[in-house]
């Protein structure tokens, strides 16, 4: 039994939506290394760096989505969805690389804080907060892993911007140096935390974990409740890239049954799984006494006990 997942509408407008992302990312990067070597700013120059390692992910991240959308080939059979992953998860390590990297900027400055041009560095800010937070607000209606790290990456850059006015408009009036380094902690590592999380998150997914454990039990419950059927086993259920997830199971029956009957129960199963929009589902039906074929008693002796139902 297959079914075809309800995803393919979102496909185009994601690409869209990261490579408008990437470019705005491009362009503001060269005007903030301009910007940052006109105020003599480091914290703006460090900025740029970071946007750059951004920009940089941002495009890959679009690229293997648009690879992502290409149809299933005899070599890939499940086609390349799983490469919109590979990119959330080298965005990831790239923003907690970056992170890191900030982190180590900031905190000996701590030791030596430094007065920037707070002038420029106002003007900068404002427009980093507008430019950034447009991005952010563009890919805030995505649901890919890819989209959900490129937008903490946003957020990341957003409450940079917002730290960097809020400390040039205070340092224009007080000689305060070392709010600059704070900051920019304090937000690194609100946003080192939530990266982390998606990374374990997308790291699951790639060791094919259960998407979610509550589905999961669900979706047996439902299988469980179908019609003859006494016991279920070989349940897997993972996703090509945490939106679309694939299910295969083995339904144990109770009776011994005719084409009409499984006719019958093979549009109960499709009935039950429904609400769960699966991606692509494969259901094998037992019947009373017959042996598994999965089972390792059997994997060898009988491996071609009996047919697939699809």
């Amino acid at each position: 039994m297959h079914q075809h997942g309800h995803h393919e509408h979102g496909q185009e407008t994601d690409t869209s939506r990261i490579g408008f992302a990437f470019w705005l990312n491009f362009v503001f990067t060269i005007i903030e290394f301009i910007g940052g070597w006109l105020t003599n700013s480091v914290a703006i120059m460090a900025d740029a760096v970071h946007d750059l390692g951004d920009t940089l992910s941002i495009g890959l991240a679009w690229y293997l989505g648009k690879l992502g959308h290409q149809k299933a080939t005899h070599k890939y059979t499940y086609g390349f969805k799983r490469l919109s992953l590979l990119g959330a998860m080298i965005n990831g390590v790239i923003l907690v690389a970056g992170s890191v990297w900030v982190l180590s900027e900031a905190i000996p400055r701590l030791l030596a804080p430094e007065m920037p041009v707070t002038e420029g560095m106002i003007g900068l800010a404002i427009l980093g907060v507008l430019v950034n937070g447009l991005a952010a607000y563009k890919l805030h209606g995505g649901h890919s892993m890819n989209e959900k790290v490129l937008n903490w990456h946003l957020i990341e850059d957003t409450m940079g911007w917002v730290a960097v006015l809020i400390v040039a408009i205070t340092l224009h009036f007080f000689h305060w140096p070392i709010l600059d380094p704070l900051l920019s902690i304090g937000f690194t590592l609100f946003i080192l935390f939530n990266v982390v999380r998606y990374v374990i998150q997308t790291m699951k997914l790639f060791l094919q974990g259960v998407p979610d454990d509550v589905e999961h039990k669900e979706i047996k419950q439902a299988l469980l409740s179908v019609e003859h059927v006494e016991e279920i086993h070989h349940v897997h259920l993972w996703s090509l890239d945490g939106e679309q997830h694939v299910l295969t199971a083995h339904l144990v029956l109770n009776v011994s049954v005719d084409a009409q009957t499984l006719k019958a129960l093979k549009q109960q199963v499709n009935e039950k799984l429904a609400p769960f929009h699966l991606s692509h589902t494969t259901i094998e039906f037992e019947l009373p006494g017959e042996p598994c074929r999965d089972d390792d008693d059997h994997l060898h002796s009988h491996p071609h006990n009996h047919p697939h139902v699809h």
